[in-house]
């Protein structure tokens, strides 16, 4: 009963942060600003960020739940935070705001802290690791796509 608590209210602030960024980006990905601009030749199509995204906050509230369930920190909180506000700053930094290397910056420091989740609690939740590795994978993907935008546009 206390992991479903928990995943229930990871699951929530994971979901709002997804909710809160489309509310901040304004339609910033459908805007002749971002579908003019030269993208990355991996580029994936519009529909599967939403689905990617979904997917990636449910596996992240499962590692964040096991996360605080073995190892209930003011360090991990922090970094949730802290990730928490890059994922959702980053929305309005690059879309709405169209900022583009202060985009890179914020994102890169996101790709910061889920490396940091990724390899500090490694060996105290171990297996429970692979969930984390959606959010990671995509971030640098996301990461790859923001400073293929800065350096060719």
């Amino acid at each position: 009963m206390k992991f479903l608590k928990f995943f229930f209210i990871f699951l929530v602030f994971n979901l709002g942060a997804l909710g809160l960024g489309v509310l901040l980006m304004g339609n910033g990905p459908t805007s002749d600003w971002y579908t003019s601009m030269n993208q990355a030749p991996w580029t994936p199509p519009n529909w599967i960020f939403g689905t990617a995204w979904s997917f990636i906050m449910l596996c992240f509230s499962f590692y964040m739940t096991f996360l605080y369930l073995k190892h209930p920190t003011k360090k991990v909180l922090t970094l949730f935070i802290i990730q928490f506000i890059l994922n959702v700053a980053w929305n309005y930094v690059f879309f709405n705001q169209h900022l583009i290397a202060i985009g890179l910056g914020t994102i890169i420091a996101l790709t910061i802290i889920i490396t940091a989740f990724l390899v500090t609690y490694l060996k105290v939740i171990k297996g429970y690791t692979l969930f984390i590795l959606p959010y990671f994978i995509w971030i640098c993907i996301a990461t790859s796509l923001n400073l293929y935008i800065l350096i060719y546009n």
